[in-house]
């Protein structure tokens, strides 16, 4: 008889939809509501097929009716109802009728939950194919408080009743993750597409939060969807929970700066701050309509062949300690950031770059999978109203600021680079801060690494203190500190 193959294992100890739907129902202290907007009750279905479901579902529903749903759950201030506050909504308002109904006298044991979704299929048109929100409120244990996992969803099959069934199985998943895998939340994520191609549906946001979720990080959770490939780019707030891209990006002006911010430097901040000034005054952006970015790419943080979720969380800290909106993503070339950036607004989107990078931009290598090359890429780098903001470099061998005007491409791109540049789309920065162009964030690190002095004035105000107060990036020089003050 023929060995299996690899991964024939882990297939077979996948529980089936009807067994994890069952073990729910046959734990006589799970109880709670189903509450579906959008696409029918496709996961209570489950629940209700596999058998036992009596003792498990205390009521399900579907408010379809917009006017039905506004006199159950009220109207949004913005009028919408897929959106994550309605979710919230819905969260809130079961749970609460679920806590005043039943009696905690009689059901001591009773672990209480409510699974939500507020979800738009695909349109007539398909034009449209659709997003949703999928959230639940639980207890792991009587009496406790509540946790909570919210997620958002793309579909990407173009059938409305090939989505519904995805949805369902995913909202299966959630729910049996969300009582049995609560203390791995990387697996639970990972089983959230058990009996589902990665081709179907697209998780682009989840945050963890409540008791039983204290110990977990939201932007490593963040990391975990693309690593796993159920996305290509998250972003998290300065708060450190994940936000939905479109929420902050639709219809914004975008100006993002790449880089791998291992730490961030000053002239990273000098970078953002010269661009996004020069930015404001190219005519059609405003401050109020200002969306700015950081952004790291997964190949930026792949320093040493794998990713360090550790240096990851150092760095995501530092960006957040100053306030700023980071974007994690998989685009390794420019123009897939910006095909990414143009899915949300039409605006004008500015992009903040050093010499070396928009040296490489103009690499032919980097585009040989493309079928039209680096004329495909530049079409879609540039078609839209895109800016490139250059900041200049000090020539290591001559002392000269390389600039627009002086940088040096392949010969062959010669006349494409002249083409961009004298079309408007790339513009020098001229109002740099000259006195700090030796700072780069290598040499920081490896200062850092080595316990030398002097990298503390390198970088911006608090961002020294962080990094020895919290030991990131290897720094030991505080511990060493005080065991020589230590008494003898």
């Amino acid at each position: 008889m023929p060995s299996s193959l690899p991964g024939d294992q882990d297939f077979e100890s996948i529980p089936s939809l009807k067994n994890k739907a069952l073990r729910i129902n046959l734990n006589k202290n799970i109880y709670g509501t189903f509450a579906e907007i959008g696409a029918g009750q496709e996961t209570v279905r489950h629940f209700f097929r596999s058998g036992g479901a009596s003792g498990t579902i205390a009521k399900a529903m579907s408010a379809y009716d917009k006017d039905f749903s506004d006199a159950v759950y009220g109207i949004q201030d913005d009028g919408r109802y897929v959106t994550e506050a309605r979710l919230q909504r819905m969260l809130e308002y079961e749970t609460e009728l679920i806590e005043d109904r039943l009696s905690r006298e009689k059901h001591p044991e009773k672990m209480f939950f409510t699974y939500a979704n507020t979800v738009a299929t695909i349109d007539f048109a398909k034009k449209y194919l659709g997003h949703g929100w999928v959230g639940i409120k639980f207890q792991a244990s009587p009496g406790e408080e509540y946790s909570k996992i919210i997620l958002h969803v793309r579909f990407k099959e173009r059938d409305a009743r090939l989505q519904q069934i995805t949805l369902g199985i995913l909202g299966t998943n959630l729910i049996y993750g969300a009582f049995y895998k609560y203390d791995q939340p990387k697996k639970l994520l990972k089983y959230l597409y058990d009996h589902i191609d990665m081709d179907k549906i697209e998780i682009d946001m989840i945050n963890f939060s409540g008791p039983r979720f204290e110990n977990v990080d939201n932007r490593l959770m963040s990391l975990q969807l693309i690593k796993n490939g159920m996305t290509e780019a998250v972003v998290f707030g300065p708060d450190g929970n994940n936000i939905l891209a479109a929420r902050i990006l639709y219809k914004k002006n975008v100006l993002c700066l790449r880089g791998s911010f291992r730490p961030v430097t000053k002239v990273n901040m000098d970078m953002y701050e010269t661009a996004k000034k020069r930015f404001i005054q190219s005519g059609t952006v405003t401050e109020e309509k200002l969306q700015t970015l950081f952004e790291i790419t997964l190949s930026n943080l792949k320093a040493s062949g794998e990713i360090d979720e550790e240096d990851f969380l150092h760095r995501a800290e530092l960006l957040c300690s100053l306030g700023h909106t980071v974007l994690i993503s998989n685009f390794k070339e420019y123009y897939r950031l910006v095909e990414y950036l143009n899915n949300y607004t039409k605006a004008r989107i500015g992009l903040v770059m050093g010499v070396n990078n928009l040296v490489d931009i103009f690499d032919t290598k980097y585009y040989t999978h493309l079928s039209g090359g680096i004329l495909e890429a530049f079409g879609k780098l540039f078609f839209k109203d895109l800016r490139v903001y250059l900041y200049p470099m000090k020539d290591a061998e001559t002392g000269e600021m390389i600039t627009s005007e002086n940088l040096k491409v392949h010969p062959r791109m010669k006349e494409l680079y002249k083409f961009f540049k004298y079309n408007g789309k790339l513009k020098d920065i001229e109002d740099y801060d000259a006195s700090i162009g030796h700072i780069f964030s290598r040499e920081v690190l490896r200062m850092i690494e080595n316990g030398e002095d002097g990298w503390q004035e390198m970088l911006p105000n608090g961002v020294a203190n962080l990094i020895e107060n919290q030991h990131f990036f290897g720094h030991e020089s505080s511990a060493k500190e005080q065991n020589e003050d230590a008494p003898v």
